[in-house]
């Protein structure tokens, strides 16, 4: 049976699945779906603080823009900063995971050193002393938190391969004179495969999350960008009267972020084999 046809008969899994792929379809069609695409960007304030109604499905906010359309063109900043954050942190990670671990030598365990020290400290208050001493972007929001994400790949990536060295066939891949790139390529990189994507989809939820706290304190995108994360910051001095504000975001970081939570569980049950077989006694 295919992981997808697995993912499927799991409840939690496909509700994960129809959840992420709703913001995802939200963030490529967001100028067909969008009810005021104009209304993104440029200020109104003859409309401001207007209540949700027929015209304005989730409001208007303080400078008169539509918050529905800038919800779904936000979905866009939020799944770009998430998807790039977390691929570069595993093109960090991954390789000086597999290096640490196959050569256990004292370069990788300094890299697994500086690994731990990125670990000892919270990842979101790394990432916000990263992007206040680079300054507010997109960019810098990125860089903040692909640099505090990777030991997340490099430790777990270090602990499977240093499993995977005692197992009968890498032992005898080591024995037949097989070259050690081929080794770690071949044999070892699509055994860790598994975990390294239930991390990612996992990581997503969590990334998504740091970055609308950037953006909350003012260190993500800067404005007039329809980043969730702004928005709920500049929504709280007009709480509770203009509750929109902050609800329309608020639900939306919470929807992606549950979405991808569930579905790297889904993910974890289907592809490791550990996992599985307990659920089956």
């Amino acid at each position: 049976m295919s992981v997808l046809a697995k993912l499927i008969r799991d409840r939690s899994a496909l509700l994960g699945l129809i959840l992420v792929g709703i913001v995802v379809l939200a963030a490529i069609l967001a100028p067909v779906i969008s009810t005021h695409p104009e209304a993104v960007w440029d200020m109104n304030p003859k409309v401001r603080l207007q209540p949700p109604s027929a015209e304005w499905l989730f409001g208007t906010d303080r400078m008169g823009a539509d918050i529905y359309s800038r919800v779904v063109f936000g979905a866009r900043i939020t799944l770009v900063i998430a998807i790039v954050a977390v691929g570069a942190s595993l093109l960090i990670g991954v390789p000086i995971g597999l290096w640490a671990g196959w050569r256990e030598n004292w370069i990788g365990e300094g890299l697994m050193r500086v690994s731990d020290i990125f670990l000892a400290v919270p990842q979101i208050v790394l990432a916000i002393a990263i992007a206040q001493t680079l300054g507010p972007s997109i960019e810098n929001v990125i860089l903040a938190l692909s640099i505090t994400y990777w030991p997340w790949f490099a430790r777990l990536v270090y602990a499977e391969v240093r499993a995977l060295k005692k197992e009968t066939f890498i032992e005898a891949a080591i024995a037949l004179g097989m070259p050690q790139w081929r080794i770690v390529l071949l044999h070892v990189l699509p055994n860790v495969s598994s975990p390294i994507i239930v991390r990612s989809s996992i990581g997503m939820g969590f990334t998504i999350l740091t970055a609308a706290a950037l953006g909350f304190l003012g260190l993500g995108a800067p404005p007039p960008a329809p980043e969730w994360g702004r928005m709920i910051s500049e929504s709280r001095e007009f709480l509770p009267e203009a509750w929109w504000y902050a609800l329309a975001p608020g639900l939306a970081i919470f929807i992606v972020v549950m979405g991808f939570n569930l579905l790297g569980d889904g993910l974890r049950d289907v592809l490791d084999p550990r996992i599985r077989r307990g659920h089956e006694h």
